[in-house]
């Protein structure tokens, strides 16, 4: 999961909803776990901070301090503890023992978790079904080295006679969520020092003879990297591990035999671990300081992402898409901590000083930036950044435009024998099981005029009905006690043949391909309002154009920056997005240029005005 380096494409703080839905989450998925084992990763009273990837992995963690949980796509289906989260509470999910070092080497370096390398209890193995998150410890110390998930139940497993793949690691001890993370979240790593190497089995295979005392310290410092007065205290982690790396190293070129693993087996916490988090460092901008750094943010968005033809613009997506984008590295900026509280209040403040016009819409309830004063002296004396500005949901929107550039929707018109043409499909010698274009469906009721030669010889462009013909064209179609007609005309023929003939559509998506019998059904989007003055815009039908209703749900929960759900319909085969707002206009036209559904295939209906 994090072999390869990732870079952070948002950092935001979670609001109290998303907390509470987080932690229900984590419940949900961690039965085992108490709550006071969830309020020790998660305290009640600080800042949860959500890091959003490239990968589409999100990383939670207190602010301030350590990341504690990982989210695999970013919908909460595959959450998983961070090593520094098992470490501090070794028991938060079950654990495979490994059965020595020599195993622990190859997980810590990547590789998954297998079958001959889990050490099994004399009770027998644990029972476990497959997706399950499980760790992996080494033997003699309660500290987890890595997390993943099973492939296989322990049934399967008891009939594959233990053999194959057990767990896929998706996160491990000095891999580069560890790494990358570890910068951004402890600049001081004081929680590292916590972790301490205590080496039972050097106290009682390094003592030094006599006869050979000096060899024996020079050897076992290049070894094991620490003095012997250091043996039992606490050390800092990366300095130990780092040391031992490249001890390690030098003596794998002279003897392969030589291993780091045993050292792994040693990573031990001390008791004060959440003193120790509890004063680790961070620092907040005063009030005048997120002021200003909202004015700069503003200003550069303004010279750089807003131009003029996307106005007006919603205050919401100003902010969300520029503003946020613009703030510089290692900023959290919460309009909540400014002065001015509230977004349109701030919108509204900057408008009184001439910068920007925003006015406030009426129908949806919020501020619009309406236009831009380019000739104001605070934006023509601001000399923007030189440096690549991306929007917040671009980690969202250009996976989606990558991955549909490469599935493109087609939907194809097609057409099957009915009973009504089955004569005329039988004359031919066509396939009545065979879906037709309309072309070929054309094609085929010209070729029983060609065989039967029943064109007009005084004008070439009508054409006799005989019996099979008149009753496949006209047959239930005209009223009783009418005259069935006796000829057709040749532009005529081939639509009305068509229109005897049963409709289906293929959709086809990229390699994912479905047949529709009948017309299409249209994606349908509603905005009806909630309790007061709320709004929801409801969006169902998903399924016709094969679009994923989890996948449409977190992109629009990015782009929108509001929350999203996805609900099974009642007595229907198919989900229902709801997505907080009225935003009906922004859906359709998000479905239209991410996902190439023609508008004709979408139905709009606005409760909320009158």
């Amino acid at each position: 999961m994090f072999k390869k380096a990732v870079e952070a494409k948002a950092h935001q703080r979670l609001s109290g909803a998303d907390r509470k839905k987080l932690k229900r989450t984590l419940r949900d998925r961690f039965p085992t776990a108490s709550d006071a084992d969830i309020d020790a990763l998660l305290p009640p009273k600080t800042e949860i901070t959500v890091a959003k990837f490239q990968n589409r992995a999100h990383v939670y963690g207190v602010e301030g301090g350590f990341p504690v949980f990982f989210d695999v796509d970013g919908r909460g289906t595959e959450i998983y503890p961070t090593v520094f989260a098992l470490w501090k509470v070794p028991e938060l999910m079950p654990s495979f023992m490994l059965k020595g070092g020599e195993v622990s080497r190859f997980v810590i370096g990547g590789a998954d978790l297998m079958f001959p390398g889990i050490s099994v209890a004399a009770e027998g193995l644990p029972s476990f079904s497959a997706g399950e998150p499980w760790a992996v410890k080494v033997p003699g110390n309660p500290a987890p080295i890595a997390v993943g998930s099973t492939t296989m139940s322990s049934t399967e497993a008891l009939k594959a006679g233990l053999r194959g793949k057990a767990l896929r690691i998706m996160h491990y001890y000095r891999d580069l969520l560890w790494e990358s993370v570890e910068g951004h979240y402890v600049p001081n790593a004081g929680f590292l020092e916590d972790a301490v190497f205590e080496d039972p089995s050097f106290l009682s295979s390094n003592q030094p003879s006599d006869s050979s005392e000096g060899a024996a310290d020079g050897s076992d410092a290049q070894q094991s990297g620490i003095n012997n007065e250091d043996i039992g205290e606490s050390v800092n982690v990366n300095d130990v591990v780092s040391e031992r790396l490249a001890a390690s190293t030098q003596n794998y070129s002279e003897n392969a035999a030589e291993e780091i693993t045993p050292d792994v087996s040693d990573l031990k916490l001390s008791e004060n671990v959440a003193a120790t988090e509890s004063n680790t460092g961070h620092n907040s901008l005063s009030t005048e300081g997120v002021d200003s750094h909202l004015d700069r943010c503003l200003l550069q968005a303004l010279h750089t992402t807003v131009k003029d033809k996307d106005l007006p613009m919603p205050g919401s997506t100003l902010w969300s898409n520029h503003v946020l984008a613009c703030r510089p590295s290692g900023i959290t900026l919460d309009i909540k901590k400014s002065s001015h509280k509230k977004l349109s209040k701030w919108l509204q403040a900057k408008s009184s000083t001439g910068l920007i016009v925003v006015k406030e819409d009426k129908y949806k309830k919020e501020a619009m930036l309406i236009s831009v004063n380019r000739a104001h002296p605070d934006y023509l004396s601001f000399k923007p950044e030189k440096r690549p500005v991306e929007k917040v949901d671009q980690a969202g929107d250009s996976a989606a435009s990558e991955c549909l550039s490469q599935k493109v929707l087609e939907v194809v018109e097609v057409y099957k024998s009915s009973v009504h043409v089955k004569p005329i499909f039988a004359s031919v010698g066509a396939d009545t099981g065979k879906l037709y274009s309309a072309s070929e469906a054309s094609d085929i009721v010209f070729k029983y005029i060609e065989k039967e030669n029943l064109v007009k010889q005084t004008n070439k462009a009508i054409m006799v009905l005989d019996a099979t013909l008149c009753d496949a064209l006209f047959k239930g179609a005209i009223k009783k006690g009418s005259t069935y007609p006796t000829e057709i005309h040749k532009k005529d023929l081939g639509s009305t043949f068509i229109s005897r003939m049963q409709a289906h559509h293929i959709v086809t998506r990229g390699s994912e391909s479905a047949v529709r019998k009948g017309a299409l059904k249209t994606v349908q989007i509603v905005t009806e309002r909630r309790q007061g003055n709320k709004k929801v815009t409801k969006v169902s039908g998903l399924e016709t154009f094969l679009v994923d209703a989890e996948a449409l749900a977190s992109e629009l929960q990015k782009k929108f920056a509001c929350s999203t759900t996805v609900a099974e319909l009642p007595g229907k085969k198919g989900h229902e997005v709801l997505i907080q707002g009225g935003v009906i206009d922004d859906v359709a036209r998000h479905l239209v240029e991410q996902y190439g559904i023609p508008k004709r295939y979408i139905e709009f209906l606005d409760k909320t005005r009158k």
